[in-house]
């Protein structure tokens, strides 16, 4: 009997040896999530990798690539087959199947690769891929061999049962999600803070994102971007929870009450302290934000640490080594550049200071803090009157 399979390897999970097989159980629990909803499967664990097989009928490949493709933790995903019969005639019909299916005319090299956990068989694997190699040039004139750089490699796995795959597509890597906790990302309208979000996903951590939102100053369609870039990082995550915390009323005090120079500071060091109650109440483990070192004034190493100072809760910031080009790349990458380029401003390019200091002292911006006697209040009312969008 042969059935099609997807034969799925992971990368840096392999390296986590006691607790490996937790890793493994979150990863099949994320492929599973995004195949249920598309027919029914099975997966397989093998040592080294998964097998998912289709229980529903003949495996459509290109579906079940579009399904998992999108799940971090995987390092390959190949289209192959499961062998029953490992008689070596069968072997050759299948392998050549499989090449003529993938191949067709095209004019390629090839090598075979043989690996035989199956100590029990009674060739080597040198004289397997031999054997079977042999056969496909027979049959396929349009091929030749070549055993030190291929066009395209057939792998033949003997174990329990044989698997053959000729065609290897590249995942996203990483580690599944929620395996390295959760994190709570502000969100922005601009290109720099869903990467973040994607970046930490990719990392294992479970991401929820907060926005603050200022109307009359920011529109519906600002938070209607930001919902949408919510929803292309659920892509990849499978659930995305929004925290949408409404602003103004403290922008505003803001605006009345502190130095032109340093309002950035002090608002950043509100949405620090609104993040952070919300982060608690959701037992997230850090903040994560897009923030990269001298792109923008308040992100030299004064302005962070000034900012930092607001909270007790640590921050995570993957893009602080990135330019803006890198950056935007990563964003054309994951699809969130063409939604992040809407003309829709957030609250904070409205707000921003003509004349931003850019090298604030902490103690000079605690003091002036010490002065907001409503700040406290108008932070917690906001975080009381957030809308929830689960996505």
């Amino acid at each position: 009997m042969t059935e099609k399979v997807m034969i799925v390897k992971y990368g840096e999970i392999a390296m986590r040896l006691k607790n490996r097989q937790q890793f493994i159980v979150q990863l099949i629990s994320a492929m599973r999530k995004n195949l249920d909803t598309v027919g029914k499967y099975y997966i397989e664990q093998e040592m080294g990798c998964l097998i998912v097989e289709d229980r529903g009928g003949e495996m459509d490949y290109d579906l079940v690539l579009e399904k998992i493709g999108t799940v971090f933790g995987i390092f390959s995903m190949a289209p192959g087959v499961k062998v029953t019969d490992q008689n070596l005639e069968n072997l050759q019909k299948e392998a050549l199947a499989l090449m003529q299916h993938l191949y067709g005319d095209q004019s390629l090299s090839f090598k075979v690769v043989t690996k035989r956990s199956n100590k029990n068989y009674p060739m080597s694997s040198m004289e397997v891929s031999a054997e079977v190699g042999g056969y496909i040039l027979e049959h396929m004139p349009n091929l030749r061999v070549d055993v030190h750089h291929p066009d395209v490699e057939l792998k033949l796995e003997l174990r329990h049962f044989a698997y053959l795959s000729a065609k290897v597509i590249y995942g996203l890597g990483g580690l599944p999600g929620g395996s390295s906790g959760k994190g709570l990302s502000l969100l922005s309208g601009g290109i720099d803070s869903p990467v973040a979000t994607w970046m930490m996903a990719k990392r294992g951590v479970e991401v929820e994102g907060v926005y603050f939102h200022s109307p009359p100053y920011t529109s519906e369609w600002a938070k209607e971007k930001v919902i949408d870039l919510a929803r292309e990082i659920a892509k990849y995550t499978g659930r995305f929870r929004l925290h949408i915390v409404p602003f103004t009323q403290l922008q505003l005090y803001l605006l009345e009450n502190v130095p032109h120079d340093r309002l950035t500071i002090h608002l950043k060091r509100a949405m620090y302290r609104a993040a952070q109650m919300i982060a608690e109440e959701e037992k997230a483990l850090a903040l994560i934000t897009g923030e990269s070192i001298g792109q923008v004034s308040s992100q030299t190493m004064w302005g962070i640490n000034a900012i930092n100072d607001a909270i007790r809760m640590p921050v995570l910031r993957p893009l602080c080594g990135m330019d803006k080009k890198e950056i935007i790349a990563m964003a054309e990458k994951i699809g969130t550049y063409e939604i992040s380029i809407r003309p829709y401003e957030d609250c904070c390019t409205i707000f921003v200071a003509k004349h931003p200091v850019t090298k604030p002292r902490t103690e000079y911006i605690r003091k002036g803090e010490h002065k907001l006697t409503e700040l406290t209040d108008l932070i917690t009312r906001s975080v009381a009157e957030q809308e929830i969008i689960e996505l």
